[in-house]
């Protein structure tokens, strides 16, 4: 199609707006076969700026894409970044309001909290690691701004990765303590395992998806910062959140997180 009207600005405003008012729509790459990946980051990023503007407060990275199962399914061969804001973050303990999102859904990841700064390029898992202060659990509820989750590389990457909410744990641990590539999680829904995985299902190993991100972040001028978030991708697939459902995430050494989802 012809993308007649359609630009990087337009496409953080159509979001934005379909975020605030809870509106799925369709791919925006079928609309406009101009949609690359350099344009959705550009997006992705004047979006964030938009966030900033209305006082929101950057707070960390998230990666996409980090299982090779998932790289299959979308037909790409890396992960993709996007970003991280207070205005994401749910309390401990906090139900989900599912009233605010469109279709979430919640994946368990390992996350770390950077103890100094991290800046590409030519970042290893060991340099990544050495930055990180603590390793805790988290719950990433995601929130496609697409129906029915049918979106291209593209459009996830310009949609921030289907952003939503975050949750994370309160154990907190030094990840030289952890074997992070066998740290193992169970994806628990009203009791029931429905799904289980390890460490390694995130780009072969979290750290290695954390040095992506950083050397990521590095073509486009920017640095993960300390106290920062990053989620490293979702271990397990994605289930849904449903009112009065209880989703509960149990990992090896970084305990347990529990979501349960409220109109």
């Amino acid at each position: 199609m012809s993308g007649q009207g359609w630009s990087a600005a337009r496409i953080a405003d159509q979001l934005l707006w379909a975020e605030s008012t809870v509106t799925a729509q369709t791919s925006i790459l079928a609309e406009w076969d101009g949609l690359d990946l350099g344009t959705a980051y550009e997006a992705q990023d004047i979006a964030l700026r938009i966030r900033v503007a209305r006082g929101e407060t950057i707070t960390g990275v998230k990666l996409g894409v980090t299982s090779k199962a998932k790289q299959q399914q979308v037909g790409v061969d890396s992960p993709s970044t996007a970003w991280l804001t207070d205005a994401m973050i749910l309390p401990i303990g906090e139900p989900v309001p599912l009233g605010r999102m469109i279709h979430t859904r919640a994946e368990p990841e390992i996350a770390f909290v950077m103890g100094r700064r991290l800046e590409g390029p030519g970042v290893s898992a060991a340099t990544a690691l050495a930055a990180v202060d603590h390793v805790v659990g988290a719950i990433e509820l995601i929130d496609s701004r697409f129906s029915g989750y049918k979106f291209s590389m593209m459009d996830a990457v310009a949609d921030n990765n289907s952003s939503g909410l975050y949750v994370t744990g309160p154990i907190a641990v030094r990840p030289e303590s952890l074997d992070l590539g066998l740290e193992a999680c169970l994806l628990e829904v009203d009791g029931e395992v429905v799904d289980s995985a390890t460490g390694a299902a995130v780009h072969g190993h979290p750290a290695e998806a954390l040095a992506f991100a950083a050397n990521t972040l590095a073509e486009r001028g920017l640095a993960i910062e300390p106290g920062w978030v990053v989620l490293t991708g979702g271990m397990t697939d994605a289930v849904p959140v449903c009112p009065g459902v209880g989703i509960a995430a149990h990992f090896t050494s970084l305990g347990t997180v529990t979501v349960t989802g409220v109109e």
